[in-house]
């Protein structure tokens, strides 16, 4: 899944790429407006109270921005930020010492932090809510506890799996926000922005079909203008129209509506060994030799936005819009015909 080029999740080699693409100030980001208001006025007010902000909680699908809108919040305040990961934290300890570290008004970034331990979270709740860290000082008998007082700071959170968050930990986030798939205008502004900044040459063809085909996630249309900049550098005249970003495009088998092979595999994995459903999840997961995770976190959401999946309570079940996009238009006209006679033989 990590060598998809429509992946959502970021390759190890692609940190210092999107650093440079990154948006820096509030201002500069593009899409997700309702969010973008409210934290306007969450900041402006804690700037002017000069408070560190409430703590605050991103979730969505990854390739969104969570990290970048965390580090906006931090420039935005004008304070340090320190990034970690709940799977890196894996001892009490190793969060009290970060929390240790911080100054007032600091930014705390915790992405994944639906993975957080139960006995890292069991420190977080005093430091988020009375800015006091607990600690256990020796063993045994002789143990004993000490409370820190801390900073105030801002934590931030970031998480794909918002349901498997702890209700204690949610509750003591002040301010939660949802980042949605963003819509096509927004995809082909940040496709023109990233391109003024790479010095690539591109019109607006060139931008609509990358923006088409990157799955309203920023991540994948950053990706497909730099595979699609190499392609036209070794194929074209080094700038990018329209029919050489199909032709790029046809070569990575991402399809007009940004589907690869593994979607289309999902899909028709559905349609051609199951009739179109309902199945399991995990029968489809065994069926593709893929997690079940990744198929409900990674392949599914996009599926879902398009119409082409359906969740039930006895399965996933494929929609007319995938059998259409597949060209098994007959084949769904067929089965819904059969159904038909099925459910009339049994009223007989």
């Amino acid at each position: 899944m990590a060598d998809r080029i429509i992946s959502p999740k970021s390759n190890d080699d692609e940190g210092k790429f999107e650093l440079s693409l990154r948006p820096k100030l509030l201002k500069e980001y593009i899409g997700q407006d309702k969010i973008k208001n409210n934290l306007a006025i969450l900041l402006q007010a804690a700037k002017a109270r000069g408070e560190a902000i409430d703590h605050v909680l991103l979730y969505g699908p990854p390739g969104l921005g969570k990290t970048t809108l965390a580090n906006i919040i931090a420039n935005e305040m004008n304070v340090a930020i320190k990034t970690t990961s709940g799977p890196a934290i894996e001892r009490p300890g190793d969060l009290a010492a970060i929390l240790t570290n911080l100054r007032a008004g600091d930014v705390l970034f915790i992405d994944e932090v639906h993975r957080l331990a139960r006995p890292v979270e069991e420190v977080l709740y005093p430091a988020m809510e009375d800015f006091q860290l607990d600690i256990i000082i020796g063993k045994g008998p002789s143990a004993r506890s000490i409370r820190l007082k801390m900073p105030r700071f801002t934590l931030i959170g970031a998480t794909t799996r918002y349901a498997m968050m702890s209700a204690p930990l949610r509750d003591r986030f002040g301010a939660i926000y949802r980042l949605d798939f963003y819509d096509l205008p927004a995809m082909e502004t940040i496709v023109h922005r990233s391109a003024g900044i790479l010095n690539v040459a591109i019109d607006l063809g060139g931008v609509r079909e990358i923006a088409a085909r990157a799955r309203g996630t920023p991540r994948v249309a950053n990706r497909l203008l730099r595979r699609v900049r190499d392609f036209a550098q070794v194929r074209a005249d080094g700038a990018i129209t329209a029919r050489v970003a199909q032709d790029a495009l046809a070569l990575l088998e991402v399809d007009a509506l940004g589907l690869d092979e593994i979607d289309r595999k999902v899909l028709r994995t559905i349609i051609e060994k199951f009739d179109g459903g309902p199945v399991g999840l995990e029968t489809i997961a065994a069926s593709i030799s893929e997690e079940a995770d990744t198929i409900m976190d990674v392949y599914e959401p996009y599926l879902l936005q398009l119409g082409f999946l359906d969740r039930t309570s006895r399965g996933r079940v494929a929609t007319r819009r995938a059998y259409e996009h597949l060209g098994e238009k007959e084949k769904f006209e067929r089965e819904v015909r059969q159904m038909r006679m099925d459910m009339d033989h049994e009223r007989t």
